[in-house]
């Protein structure tokens, strides 16, 4: 009789559950922040694209802008419909992942690309000059780790393998969260994934648990990034960028955590929190005034000036890079055509057809597609990189079969005396 009873009430749970809708306050809350992070992200996008005249920094810029409209999207619709709030949760991840991407080549284009980019950390690093590492904080051309890594690995000297690390360690969390974006989608019509509890049987704490590494890894070598160019970037403001950037990825992705854990351990206990009852919808109705609170703060940081000024002020023969300015700070004429300071980064000389401005349509393509060719490239590089020791360790195993082989084969014919074959004729 308590078995039935059991099933009963769990029964009439599950209705319940699939009928709740979120309150009309937080809806209103979180729709007006949505429709606030939307307008001004496309109003800097639009800017971007009519003033689309440096596209190797511009086309990743754009990719760190349509962050905060994609999450503010996704996070609202999942606020309304909650039944899709695992599907607009994957989808935001996946996002961050490539908004991660773009800023770290962004910064890499703001340094003139890669060649530019390795022959500075060369420079910087003395990799050509044979010296030993140095070991003291204070010494130029040599990162020292942060608490914990500096008790796993050793400091790194700025070079090509410096670059090649953080160019790894960036972009692997774009494979692995896309793989684990990927098998959610699987997981959750089997009812195995089920977001945010931390059950066994569940796919969603090891998932968790392999994101919180991946993504610490790769926003401690953004730190190490910004590290070792904020010099060298001081004319684009490096660390308001770095700061809103960091800002939320790492908000966005722990708070969910802590949420999910709270309402494991039974700690949600706010009225405010309890009328929204899931804690998805905790989730969604934050992101969205983050989204728009952080969409004022890109009018700032990634404004559109400096590209604008750098169609219109600068001679075909004679271009250098401008850098982000606040956009609440005067623009100095006489720095614009100063191209003679070490900050500033020369591109080579372009032809008068080729700084032209192109046209929203044409922008939109080259974002789309240049931006595209870039993630394949480094993909390729990536995985090689992450075969590459595997290969190596297998061709160890081989040597060392062929030599152990070749060990045998000499210790036999060393073993075994060479027999004279004597005839009849010997022995008469």
């Amino acid at each position: 009789m308590l078995s039935a009873s059991m099933r009963v009430n769990l029964g009439l749970l599950l209705p319940l559950a699939d009928k709740y809708a979120a309150p009309t306050w937080a809806i209103l809350i979180s729709g007006f922040f949505m429709l606030l992070s939307v307008s001004l992200s496309m109003y800097l996008i639009f800017e971007h694209l009519s003033a689309y005249n440096n596209p190797e920094e511009q086309k990743f810029v754009l990719g760190v802008i349509l962050m905060v409209p994609c999450y503010a999207i996704e996070s609202y619709v999942s606020l309304v419909n909650p039944d899709t709030s695992v599907y607009c949760g994957i989808l935001r991840d996946g996002y961050e992942a490539f908004a991660m991407y773009c800023f770290g080549r962004y910064i890499t284009a703001c340094l003139g690309g890669e060649e530019r980019t390795i022959a500075f950390l060369k420079r910087e690093g003395g990799e050509d000059s044979g010296e030993p590492l140095l070991l003291h904080a204070s010494e130029k051309g040599v990162i020292h780790h942060h608490f914990p890594i500096n008790y796993i690995l050793k400091p790194w000297r700025l070079g090509v393998r410096f670059y090649q690390i953080i160019k790894f360690g960036i972009f692997q969390y774009v494979i692995i969260k896309t793989l684990t974006a990927s098998l959610s989608l699987i997981l959750q019509p089997f009812g195995v994934y089920c977001e945010g509890e931390f059950k066994w049987g569940c796919g969603y704490p090891y998932f968790a648990v392999v994101l919180n590494f991946s993504q610490y890894w790769a926003l401690y070598c953004l730190v190490e990034w910004y590290t070792a160019t904020k010099d060298e970037l001081a004319h684009i403001k490096p660390l308001a960028k770095f700061l809103s950037f960091k800002s939320i990825v790492f908000l966005t992705w722990w708070q969910g955590v802590i949420i999910a854990i709270m309402y494991s351990l039974g700690l949600v206990r706010s009225p405010l929190a309890q009328s929204l009852e899931l804690k998805s919808s905790i989730q969604d109705f934050i992101i969205c005034i983050e989204m728009g609170i952080a969409s004022v703060v890109h009018l700032y940081v990634f404004p559109a000036k400096p590209y604008e000024l750098l169609g219109k002020q600068y001679s075909p023969t004679n271009i250098s890079v401008l850098g982000d300015y606040a956009a609440s700070d005067p623009v100095d004429p006489d720095e614009i055509k100063d191209i003679s300071r070490p900050t500033k980064v020369r591109l080579p000389q372009l032809e008068p057809d080729e700084i032209i401005a192109t046209n929203i349509k044409e922008s939109v393509q080259d974002f789309v597609v240049g931006s595209g060719k870039y993630v394949i490239k480094d993909f390729k590089f990536t995985v090689k990189q992450a075969v590459r020791p595997v290969e190596k360790r297998f061709d160890k195993m081989k040597k060392n079969i062929k030599l152990r082989q070749s060990r045998d084969d000499n210790w036999v014919s060393a073993s075994t005396p060479e027999r004279t074959i004597r005839g009849i004729d010997d022995l008469s």
